[in-house]
């Protein structure tokens, strides 16, 4: 099976038939059908693995929609040109009756179909108005503008119920269960919108992302083979560390109800961790920004935990190990130049060869 093939087969599985892992740091085994350790030795075999961690993230956000079939319908609601790209108000369809709120910003030369970021906004309003570059008081936060700048096309997305008046959008009265959920959604209709513009090759669509942004980028990539390069800034930690054990944040209806309802904030009943989420990115390149000062909630320590989890996975069964890096800035919780700056050539080097 191609890598691609191994990824489309491990999404298929539902939360009742993940069996449960009691621990999340050793990741070079599966569960087999009788519950017993057989030692993940090769791409399939991860796979089964993968297979599991996406049924159990469904236990908490609730179970992945099926791809609609339904045309994106890209509506622009206003043009400007910048000195180096056009940027473009739009709205895309990200399912039947929903339209979501975005920035396209368009490289001017289209000699040639371009790589493509899908870019997603912390938490802090106005959310996609600052990686776009139009609110420029957080000048380590304008990402999705320099990346524009240097010829890739973004699409910069807001996130349900908590960035602008704009998207006003209740997940809940469409029937889902978390909000974190219905982001996969919308973040997975990004790249379709991507895939659909003549300039972009869609191939070469990867997503990045800051904070809320940081960790929605795991989960979109997660459930999603198509994006093939995966940025994530101060997004995540393991779960025993987040705000020194204290789940409060993850289970408000902004995110994941359920870890309050069915798992008491609990890290040690939660069903998946992000060490199998880094891990279940494998082959794929992924580049992290772990300031050495990102605290409480993104301490460290915890980054550290996911790294030592999911390289054994890279290295020994993709032989991959140079496509995981993490960078530890003597920063706080923010992007600074230096870092972005390798960023752009990690990209760089997977997305325009």
């Amino acid at each position: 099976m191609t890598r691609r093939s191994l990824l489309l087969a491990a999404s298929g599985l539902s939360a009742a038939d993940a069996p449960p892992y009691t621990e999340h740091k050793d990741l070079l085994y599966f569960l087999d059908a009788r519950g017993d350790r057989r030692p993940v030795r090769t791409p399939a075999d991860w796979a089964r693995r993968v297979a599991h961690l996406h049924g159990h993230m469904q236990r908490v956000m609730g179970a992945l929609p099926a791809k609609t079939r339904a045309p994106v319908d890209l509506q622009v609601k206003e043009d400007v040109r910048l000195q180096k790209y056009t940027r473009r108000r739009v709205t895309f369809v990200s399912e039947p009756g929903d339209r979501t709120p975005a920035f396209l910003l368009l490289p001017h030369d289209t000699r040639t179909r371009r790589p493509a970021m899908v870019c997603l906004p912390g938490s802090s309003k106005p959310g996609k108005d600052v990686p776009a570059g139009i609110v420029t008081t957080r000048p380590n936060q304008l990402w999705a503008h320099e990346l524009a700048e240097r010829g890739y096309v973004c699409l910069v997305i807001d996130y349900p119920m908590l960035h602008t008046q704009e998207y006003a959008t209740d997940p809940y009265k469409l029937g889902y269960v978390s909000c974190t959920m219905k982001g996969i959604v919308n973040h997975r209709r990004g790249v379709d919108t991507l895939a659909s513009l003549p300039d972009v090759d869609p191939r070469r669509i990867g997503v990045i992302g800051h904070s809320l942004g940081g960790h929605n980028a795991l989960f979109l990539a997660t459930f999603d083979p198509r994006v093939r390069v995966i940025v994530s800034s101060c997004g995540f930690n393991v779960f025993a560390k987040h705000a020194k054990g204290d789940l409060t944040a993850w289970a408000t209806r902004y995110y994941m109800p359920r870890i309050d309802t069915d798992y008491a904030k609990d890290p040690a009943r939660l069903p998946f961790d992000f060490t199998e989420i880094l891990a279940s990115l494998a082959p794929r390149p992924v580049f992290v920004n772990a300031p050495l000062h990102d605290g409480p909630d993104f301490e460290v320590s915890g980054v550290r935990d996911c790294y030592d989890a999911a390289l054994p996975i890279y290295r020994e069964v993709f032989r991959a190990a140079g496509r995981l890096r993490v960078e530890y800035p003597d920063a706080g919780h923010d992007f600074p130049p230096d870092t972005r700056k390798s960023c752009y050539g990690f990209l760089d080097d997977h997305l325009r060869s």
